[in-house]
């Protein structure tokens, strides 16, 4: 019996995913909030990666002047970068638990009518990751783009037309790739409390809930 009930509440991705999108149309606000979390955190993840690879590509093929410049302040560079890409991640995932968590609230009735349905655990506990996943990848583009863009006008204003003799496109390419991984990964392990807390939920106690 569990096993027939099981197969009648599985979703093709296709269905699940036009969920999700509907879920996202009508809830634009608490979306966006979420998003807005992950778009920010990438884009200063993004930004020192760039800020990196300019680096290193001046101190590879720039002038001699500035390449001792860098070298010399390259080790506490370094060390500070890493401390703020640390603290900012974190505090994007905090974001994102928050705001996932207040999703939960906001639709304990919605989850307490699909389990009065038959809906399983699994069954939201997907929805609500898989949510979490477009979140994670449309605020990742989007973080990413800006990450790039705002560092690269700096490093154009203050190296001039030396940035885009040396532009390291490869290099940034390949930040851009990790950060939209990094991004989603972070949405969804910030969404993966929230998702079991609200397939965990009984339906009586999910639709009281409900303000």
């Amino acid at each position: 019996m569990e096993k027939k009930v099981e197969k009648q509440l599985s979703l093709p991705f296709k269905n699940a995913l036009q969920m999700s999108l509907r879920n996202f149309k009508i809830r634009f606000g608490r979306a966006i909030i979420v998003t807005m979390s992950i778009l920010l955190g990438v884009a200063f993840f993004m930004s020192v990666m760039t800020s990196n690879a300019f680096t290193y590509a001046l101190i590879e093929k720039g002038p001699e002047n500035i390449k001792t410049i860098l070298i010399e302040n390259l080790s506490e560079l370094k060390a500070r970068q890493t401390w703020l890409v640390t603290l900012s991640l974190l505090v994007c995932t905090v974001g994102i638990i928050n705001s996932m968590l207040m999703a939960v609230t906001e639709r304990s009735r919605e989850i307490g009518t699909m389990k009065c349905l038959g809906a399983l655990d699994r069954f939201v506990m997907e929805l609500f990751l898989l949510e979490a996943m477009i979140h994670g990848i449309g605020g990742s583009i989007a973080g990413s783009f800006i990450g790039v863009l705002i560092m690269t006008v700096v490093y154009i204003i203050q190296y001039k037309k030396i940035i885009l003799s040396i532009f390291p496109f490869l290099q940034i390419l390949k930040y851009f790739g990790l950060s939209i991984i990094l991004g989603t990964i972070l949405a969804i392990i910030g969404a993966l409390y929230p998702a079991i807390v609200s397939a965990r939920m009984e339906p009586a106690e999910a639709i009281r809930r409900e303000v």
